[in-house]
């Protein structure tokens, strides 16, 4: 979702002769983490980041507008569209409140076409592949993983007219002393979107394939 908060640039020195926008942006911002903790049930899981935020050119000037980039996250497609719904009122009645007119509401546009339905895992499968995996590579590097708000497109396999059961699994990545440094310190590993994330390829690569050829050679017998 992109949001462009808009409002009346002006000089820095004359703020009251202005409706800023970085304010408003402020605003905004600490507005949004309401609607997961006081609007949509804490039995639903969902979650909304503002990953990004600019506006502004200088130090002394009160810019036109600034543009915000979210990401939403929801098991339910009910709870995304509540989501989406609650930041439109709040971005309008915020910008309303600081006195712009409707040539100056806020934009919000939502990406449909980036958006991904949540992955999911049918039981019975699921329970198959783990069970290969771990007479290919042993049980104790096998690990159950809880449920995470992370966008999976592999999940559209799994809404097309034939309704076919899928499941998916992740593959380490991290050089094996790396992991089991990480395991006795309590510190995180870096993450696929960090700068720091430095697979060690050639042992990912053959595990994964060894992995991945297992279940499929049961799965074709019926193992």
């Amino acid at each position: 979702m992109d949001i462009t908060i808009k409002g009346k640039g002006g000089h820095g020195a004359y703020p009251h002769m202005t409706i800023d926008p970085v304010v408003l942006a402020a605003r905004t911002v600490m507005a949004l983490q309401t609607i997961s903790s006081r609007e949509i049930s804490p039995l639903e899981p969902n979650v909304i980041t503002v990953g990004s935020i600019h506006g502004g050119a200088k130090h002394n000037i009160i810019s036109n507008e600034v543009k915000l980039q979210l990401t939403l996250r929801s098991y339910n497609p009910q709870v995304r569209q509540q989501q989406i719904a609650a930041i439109k009122r709040m971005t309008k009645g915020i910008a309303m409140s600081a006195g712009l007119p409707d040539s100056l509401m806020p934009v919000v546009y939502v990406h449909e076409d980036e958006t991904i339905p949540s992955t999911y895992n049918a039981p019975e499968l699921a329970s198959s592949v783990q069970a290969s995996i771990e007479r290919e590579i042993g049980k104790t590097n096998v690990v159950k993983s809880e449920p995470v708000m992370a966008g999976e497109d592999f999940g559209l396999y799994g809404l097309t007219s034939q309704k076919r059961p899928i499941t998916i699994f992740w593959l380490g990545a991290v050089e094996p002393k790396l992991y089991q440094a990480s395991k006795a310190s309590g510190e995180s590993l870096p993450s696929l979107h960090s700068s720091q994330f430095a697979p060690d390829y050639p042992l990912t690569i053959s595990t994964g394939v060894r992995a991945m050829s297992r279940s499929a050679m049961d799965l074709f017998n019926g193992v």
